[in-house]
């Protein structure tokens, strides 16, 4: 039994339960999954800066990743192909070891100021392919990595999130320095002989001359 399943007997195990509740999804709501895009889909991937990218592993434990870059960077191949070029970062390869074990992902597009998402689902292969990648060169540097997603499908996710948040609210912006830095969360789980502020400074040094973006 799980931690969650100790806080309460009232859970939902059938989809049959599940429908009893929420009911079932209306028509034309079904009707707009698509298993490729349109030209009115392909705008929210040329228009997108950022991405989130869920994966999961070969026994279903799931992550989910940000992907960022100027807009556009996920390349259309063609209506049922993607490639996302794979830029620098922690080394801890979450998202590519788990597509090495479970190729299924699953992709939101965002576009800033504007409340409607676009989901993709689909199948990714990674590629060293530099012929391929060279295209999604930035600051003069091809990614080493991409993913070729084959689309499997494709549908627009309504405003409601975006509206109940009010994400594009500036009134509603959260003050940077309200926040914990990355050398606080560090030191909240190291301890205090941390040197959070020395992790900061140095952090901040290297993302002021671009290292390791691409």
């Amino acid at each position: 039994m799980t931690p969650s399943h100790r806080l309460t007997a009232d859970l939902i195990h059938t989809e049959a339960q599940l429908r009893a509740l929420i009911g079932e999804p209306a028509a034309l709501t079904c009707s707009k999954i698509t298993d490729r895009l349109n030209p009115a889909t392909r705008l929210y991937v040329e228009r997108s800066p950022f991405v989130c990218l869920a994966t999961s592993d070969a026994e279903g434990r799931c992550d989910v990743s940000p992907r960022g870059d100027p807009a556009g960077f996920v390349r259309i191949l063609d209506d049922r192909t993607l490639l996302i070029p794979e830029r620098p970062g922690n080394r801890l390869a979450d998202s590519l070891r788990n597509l090495l074990a479970n190729p299924q992902l699953g992709l939101l597009f965002i576009v800033p100021g504007a409340t409607d998402t676009f989901r993709v689902n689909g199948r990714a292969v990674i590629t060293t392919d530099a012929a391929l990648l060279a295209p999604s060169a930035v600051e003069g540097k091809v990614p080493t990595l991409g993913l070729i997603v084959d689309i499997e499908e494709a549908y627009t996710q309504c405003s409601k999130a975006f509206l109940r948040s009010h994400l594009w609210d500036p009134a509603r912006f959260v003050a940077p320095e309200s926040m914990p830095t990355g050398g606080e969360v560090h030191r909240a789980i190291q301890g205090e002989g941390f040197d959070a502020a020395g992790y900061d400074r140095e952090r901040a040094e290297r993302y002021g001359k671009r290292v390791g973006f691409y």
